[in-house]
């Protein structure tokens, strides 16, 4: 192997490092800011922490965007939102039973399949997400942060989170350190990426579908398990549930309102998975309130099988 692609492969692993550790930071200054100001469990898992999670995937697929790896910056989204269906819910079902509160059922899980499929229909329209489309995205993710701002205000049974861990000023330096970690590991996961796709003759879809998407995706799996390990089961369904909703309304809606993203007719397919896995993701969680063990199977058998077929596909 030539010594320039090793040195792409070192940087890769770098780059994705930084992401972690640097969303570890993010989430943890977060989580003790919305401690202080006493903010319901629930909503830290559907935006702070989902969010955090899933600043990889927002700083990969906007350098992408900006770098003109259009592919790259789709593909990534989608791939990370099959992983966190298939394999983080898929994962932590097969350890256990995953209990989903009514209103995350009646709500959020709706919430997800109805801006998955609008993301469908602006793709069918025009072959591409323009500029308009992602300023739209971007709306309806205010509009939702909004609504959970309200929905919280006017709940008198919500479960706070515990003591913060860190003080105002420290959690301050927190969220700056991990946002700096997160913007330079995302240059360099974007472009090791692409440089070891050209040498090995891969398609930028493949590598944001499966290297980086997994890659960006590992801070919302660490955290779902550390949180199940704890027995929050809100937080793991939280997590994911927020986490996609914030890829498809801020990722995408961002990227794609920076530079307009044209899709190739194999990524059609790719697409129609992901609409079809988010509304089998929701008539698991709504036919007995929970994700169980078999469902967790069917799920990461689910993955393995795209995956093989996204590689063959190649």
């Amino acid at each position: 192997m030539d010594a320039s692609i090793i040195i792409q492969f070192v940087l890769l692993i770098v780059g994705f490092v930084f992401l972690i550790k640097g969303s570890d930071f993010f989430v943890d200054g977060a989580s003790s800011i919305a401690s202080i100001l006493k903010i319901p469990t629930i909503i830290v898992g559907l935006t702070i922490v989902a969010f955090g999670t899933s600043a990889p995937e927002a700083a990969v697929s906007i350098t992408s965007s900006l770098t003109g790896s259009n592919a790259m910056a789709v593909s990534n989204v989608i791939g990370s939102n099959l992983f966190n269906m298939l394999m983080v819910i898929g994962i932590c079902a097969l350890l256990g039973d995953l209990l989903i509160e009514k209103n995350v059922l009646e709500k959020d899980l709706p919430f997800l399949v109805a801006i998955t499929v609008l993301f469908g229909v602006f793709i069918f329209l025009g072959w591409n997400i323009s500029s308009i489309e992602g300023i739209i995205l971007l709306i309806i993710l205010i509009g939702y942060i909004i609504y959970l701002i309200r929905s919280t205000k006017n709940s008198n049974n919500a479960n706070y989170v515990e003591k913060p861990k860190l003080t105002l000023p420290k959690s301050i330096i927190f969220i700056v350190i991990g946002l700096a970690g997160i913007i330079l590991g995302g240059d360099l996961v974007v472009n090791s990426a692409s440089d070891i796709a050209i040498a090995f003759g891969m398609s930028e879809t493949l590598v944001g579908l499966t290297i980086v998407a997994i890659g960006t995706s590992l801070p919302e799996l660490v955290t779902s398990l550390t949180a199940l390990k704890k027995g929050e089961n809100q937080l793991v369904i939280g997590n994911v549930i927020g986490s996609n909703i914030f890829n498809i309304l801020f990722v995408l809606g961002a990227s794609s309102a920076i530079s307009a993203i044209t899709l190739s007719s194999q990524m059609l397919i790719d697409v129609c998975f992901m609409v079809f896995v988010t509304v089998l993701f929701f008539i698991f969680g709504k036919t007995q309130d929970k994700f169980d063990r078999k469902e967790g199977a069917v799920l990461v058998a689910l993955f393995i099988i795209y995956m093989i077929f996204a590689i063959l596909r190649n």
